[in-house]
């Protein structure tokens, strides 16, 4: 049976989320969630949760580009810690470096195709947080592919 992951881009004004599939080894994006008063809107990722029913968690945590802690590598884990602790299911840290750049450049590329008219604020967050999730399932997957030698 294959697993099932929710992704998160984690920011002080809004959270992208994406689902993925294990069998599939995709992901895309779903929505962009607002953060209430500098919360993030709990109801609406147990929501998520209880729609998707998702096996694991994974969250992208910054860093600088030399591997250093960056101000909102912190408040990334500490999402982490939390959503572990209020939904009890397995939760994996994704380093995501570029996934905003990526996001932006990919966004850039759909309009230049005529793929999409305009983007919103959110478009990014999400974004971000399917290609988080789709590199974490591919780097799964080449763990299990190496295991498997």
């Amino acid at each position: 049976m294959s697993r099932c992951f929710l992704g998160f881009d984690f920011g002080l004004g809004r959270i992208g989320v994406a689902v993925g599939q294990e069998l599939t080894g995709t992901a895309q994006a779903l929505k962009t969630l607002h953060n209430i008063q500098h919360k993030p809107d709990w109801a609406a990722i147990e929501a998520l949760i209880k729609e998707w029913k998702p096996d694991a968690l994974v969250i992208g945590v910054p860093y600088h580009m030399d591997g250093t802690e960056q101000d909102m590598t912190e408040a990334a884990k500490k999402f982490a810690r939390q959503l572990h602790g209020r939904f009890h299911l397995p939760v994996y840290e994704m380093d995501e470096r570029l996934s905003s750049r990526e996001a932006e450049a990919e966004i850039r590329r759909q309009r230049a195709a005529g793929q999409r008219r305009k983007s919103r604020k959110g478009d990014v967050d999400k974004m971000a947080a399917q290609i988080i999730l789709q590199s974490w399932i591919q780097q799964q997957e080449h763990l299990q592919h190496e295991r498997s030698e």
